[in-house]
């Protein structure tokens, strides 16, 4: 003869749960395109048609990334400054690559 399973009910917490929604994120973007020559670029360099093209003081954000041709550069390899974006490389980014900065703020 076969034992029927001992089926067990969970026991509700004792304690109150609270539910903490996330805090609000801000991202910013700013888009420009390589001239293969350049290394610096500012707020003017923005391509037209993105929004708004600012270049945020990094003390006033969270993290930043930066991408070029689609790759996520290391922190080390630029700068930013309040409208200024630096890159620390040897070579400019080939001509016509895309260049977004995402700054993010919590």
């Amino acid at each position: 003869m076969l034992s029927s399973p001992l089926l067990l009910a969970p026991t509700p917490p004792t304690s109150e749960i609270r539910i903490v929604p996330p805090r609000a994120v801000t991202i910013q973007e700013y888009y420009t395109e390589s001239d293969g020559r350049k290394k610096i670029f500012t707020e003017k360099d923005g391509v037209a048609g993105y929004g708004e093209q600012k270049i945020v003081d990094p003390s006033e954000v969270s993290y930043t990334n930066l991408f070029i041709n689609g790759v996520l550069q290391l922190r080390t390899h630029y700068e930013i400054q309040q409208g200024k974006l630096i890159l620390n490389t040897v070579d400019a980014p080939l001509r016509g690559a895309p260049i977004i900065l995402q700054m993010i703020k919590f």
